[in-house]
């Protein structure tokens, strides 16, 4: 029995990380279509490409094909974890690289700021809200190395402990500001105010960036122009294109890329 609507509206399911949960939320209240969301945890991206992607497909696999008009993708490359994902209708997905595009309202201004503004660590309220201990197995407690300073003396004493506490924080001297995206949804004084003391911390710069909605709502309303989106219809799958167009279609038959 096929339960979509008969009004006209298209019927979507939305896949999309819990980085965007405010975002999702508003654009689907506004969307012209009817959107049903499943919401993946934030610690997906560090389970490392395959796991990700195992975990994408699995979702994918639960959704009734016979209710909806097609899958959307709130993701970008995300690490690659995209790759391989398919299902039995058309799947929808951004090119972007990551979600900051999503939130900027599209890859160009992200290229464009990322060009001018090397060495920018990004935030956003969704970012600061979901900031925390899921449950679930990252990297770091994959590795081991998720433990406190605390924890690291009592089991090596302070020389080492130092010496692995400076490891893995030299992520942090490739970058020299932190940018806020202020999407402009709900009030965003306690999150910005928090990132800012982030920054303030680091010794590094801050700044407020003024994001956009507008990709995230083309997707939910299938608006899905060549240049801002792959649509991968059945028997296709995601594959990263490693070139302009971020991601393409693979199987047999697929178009060059």
């Amino acid at each position: 029995m096929n339960d979509k609507p008969k009004n006209g509206k298209k019927m979507y399911h939305l896949i999309v990380c819990e980085i965007l949960f405010r975002e999702a939320c508003f654009c689907a209240a506004q969307s012209r279509n009817i959107i049903d969301i499943t919401f993946m945890s934030k610690k997906l991206h560090d389970l490392g490409e395959e796991k990700m992607s195992d975990a994408l497909q699995r979702q994918i696999d639960q959704i009734d094909a016979q209710k909806y008009d097609a899958i959307l993708m709130g993701y970008g490359l995300c690490n690659y974890g995209i790759r391989g994902l398919h299902a039995d209708i058309p799947i929808a997905i951004p090119r972007a690289h990551d979600c900051i595009a999503l939130l900027m309202g599209s890859r160009d201004k992200y290229d464009e700021y990322f060009a001018n503004n090397p060495g920018t660590f990004f935030h956003s309220t969704g970012w600061i809200e979901r900031d925390s201990d899921s449950g679930e197995e990252g990297i770091a407690s994959q590795l081991g190395i998720d433990k406190s300073h605390e924890e690291y003396v009592e089991m090596y004493g302070e020389e080492e402990a130092k010496y692995l506490s400076g490891i893995l924080d030299s992520w942090q001297e490739n970058y020299k500001k932190v940018a806020y995206i202020d999407t402009g949804i709900g009030d965003q004084t306690f999150d910005m105010d928090l990132s800012k003391q982030y920054a303030e911390e680091k010794a590094w710069e801050f700044e407020t960036l003024a994001g956009d909605t507008g990709l995230i709502l083309k997707l939910l309303d299938g608006e899905w122009n060549d240049h801002d989106f792959l649509v991968v219809p059945p028997p296709y799958s995601i594959e990263p294109s490693y070139n302009e167009d971020i991601v393409c279609l693979c199987g047999a038959g697929a178009p060059d890329r």
